[in-house]
């Protein structure tokens, strides 16, 4: 496969050097105090190993405390990017708990860096760590809008909802220079396919022209994701997104644009951010949003040891109570996949962050949600693509 390293030549970089982690199959086990893997403008503090792999490197001090040491010496990673040759690109899903059955996904892994991210675990299928891998090594998808059309085009195709950013963020930095995601939608804009979009990017309104487009066909709503008005926990917590500003100042000029547009105040960290929930809505309300959501903190996996780390690295006054705090939204665990409340767990702390989120939108009037418009979906016919094409030819 092509690598390509952003701004410079693609090298490799030795992550066996790199690697420090808790060799316990138990996810929900303390993590091991090494020393952390913290770099600048990156959001994991450890690069676990693939699960998959067969042989796990574990951390050993050897008497010259190779395992201390001050973290602020590493150096900077940068970005390797690798051409992924998938041949299919609409993801299904059966999942009661979401609100669309299908997704397309231009990029694998997200430079962002949030360190709570849930997509992490999925890196583990290509045979990278969940952990500095996710946001240093990604995959892109050159041929995603005409592999889409493809699909599109199938016999028997019945239009919904196509999600756009589920896994990873498709405005994240890299979208700059591939335009990806802007390709994608140009084909949805053609097919008068309804799609919703959930970023933490303001770079979406590198596309508003398409997203007019949409919207005038009511086939478009975009979710800003605002987890902190707070721009230091941002900058830790989600280091290469866009501030907390810029999202507000892009729902606003989505919104003045005509765009429908919604925040997200996701994830909810007990005893971090959760505090902030009310600001945020209403922040996003007066910025001109028109619905909202909200999901407690998930950590499926690998991120239970990711960000208990992190937590220990960035916040050690807290920590504890942090993690004591989402226990009691997760019958006593950190992470509960039950469907009906991995999002918004159990108990009375998750019962009353539930009632704040409803109080909350209700007054801020962030209840506004209708249907995308499914019935407008037309697939326009190759000869007659091409007949107009040529007809528009001839005009010059």
């Amino acid at each position: 496969m092509e690598q390509y390293l952003d701004g410079e030549l693609a090298r490799e970089l030795d992550h066996d050097a790199l690697r420090a982690f808790d060799t316990t199959e138990n996810f929900d086990a303390p993590v091991s105090r090494v020393r952390p893997l913290a770099r600048r403008g990156r959001g994991a503090t450890l690069n676990p190993a693939s699960r998959y792999d067969a042989a796990i490197a574990a951390p050993f001090d050897d008497g010259w405390e190779t395992l201390n040491g001050d973290f602020t010496e590493l150096p900077p990673l940068h970005t390797t990017l690798t051409r992924d040759a998938t041949r299919s690109v609409i993801s299904w899903n059966q999942s009661p708990d979401i609100g669309f059955d299908r997704a397309v996904n231009p990029y694998r892994g997200c430079e962002h860096g949030c360190v709570y991210c849930y997509a992490r675990p999925t890196h583990a299928y290509l045979g990278h760590s969940p952990g500095l891998d996710f946001e240093t090594k990604l995959l892109f998808k050159p041929e995603v809008a005409e592999l889409l059309e493809k699909e599109l085009r199938k016999k028997g195709y019945v239009a919904r909802t196509l999600a756009l950013g589920s896994n990873t963020d498709p405005y994240q930095p890299v979208e700059r220079t591939l335009k990806l995601t802007r390709a994608v939608l140009q084909v949805l804009d053609r097919f008068n396919h309804p799609v919703s979009i959930v970023t933490k990017s303001a770079g979406v309104l590198r596309d508003i022209d398409i997203l007019q487009s949409l919207a005038k066909r009511n086939l478009v709503r975009v979710y800003l994701s605002v987890t902190t008005l707070d721009p230091a926990l941002a900058r830790v917590m989600e280091p290469r997104a866009a501030t907390p500003a810029r999202r507000l100042q892009a729902i606003a000029e989505l919104a003045q644009a005509g765009v429908p547009v919604a925040v997200l105040a996701a994830p909810m960290i007990p005893g971090l951010n959760d505090s902030e929930l009310e600001r945020i809505l209403e922040a996003a309300a007066k910025a001109g949003a028109g619905l909202a959501g909200y999901v407690l903190l998930r950590m499926p996996l690998e991120i239970k040891q990711l960000f208990e780390d992190w937590l220990h690295t960035h916040f050690p006054d807290r920590a504890r109570h942090v993690l004591e705090l989402i226990r009691q939204t997760r019958a006593g665990a950190l992470n509960d996949s039950k469907f009906g409340q991995r999002f918004t767990g159990t108990g009375v702390y998750a019962d009353l962050l539930a009632r704040r989120f409803n109080r909350a939108a209700r007054q801020c009037g962030l209840d506004k949600h209708p249907d995308l418009d499914c019935g407008a979906f037309a697939v326009l016919d190759k000869k007659l693509k091409a007949g107009m094409a040529e007809a528009q030819m001839s005009l010059f």
